[in-house]
């Protein structure tokens, strides 16, 4: 059966994305890409060590609802076969599962009507990704 394995990311609506990257930047000395930052963790190398902080426009549909703002994307290995599990426990699936050159996504609600990513990342599509060292 599939499993979660990680946080793959956290990402937050705002009313200006670019200028709040552009605040992580200059207050916090962040190095921001085009979806927010990536971090890696302890100088490792190994793409499951990297963290998204993810800015989306606060008019963005991507968490479902308007109300939501926060999301969670968790990564996961055999995000098929969790479906399958997710479905028997009733679970609200989304949309079906989208593939990229970087992985496979979809979305669910957790029962208090909550949107998460689910994601199984293709790690070698991050070799070359900027990211910021957590230590």
């Amino acid at each position: 059966m599939g499993k979660a394995v990680g946080i793959g990311g956290i990402f937050f609506k705002f009313k200006d994305e670019k200028a709040m990257r552009e605040w992580y930047k200059e207050a916090l000395g962040l190095n921001p890409n085009d979806y927010g930052v990536l971090f890696s963790f302890n100088g490792n190398s190994n793409p499951r060590a990297y963290l998204q902080l993810g800015t989306f426009p606060e008019t963005s549909d991507y968490f479902g609802t308007d109300s939501q703002r926060t999301m969670i994307n968790f990564r996961v290995e055999g995000i098929e076969s969790l479906l399958v599990h997710l479905q028997t426990m009733g679970t609200v699936i989304c949309d079906d599962v989208e593939t990229y050159e970087y992985g496979k996504f979809v979305h669910v609600l957790d029962p208090e009507g909550n949107r998460i990513e689910l994601w199984e990342p293709i790690d070698p599509a991050f070799g070359s990704e900027t990211s910021v060292e957590m230590r």
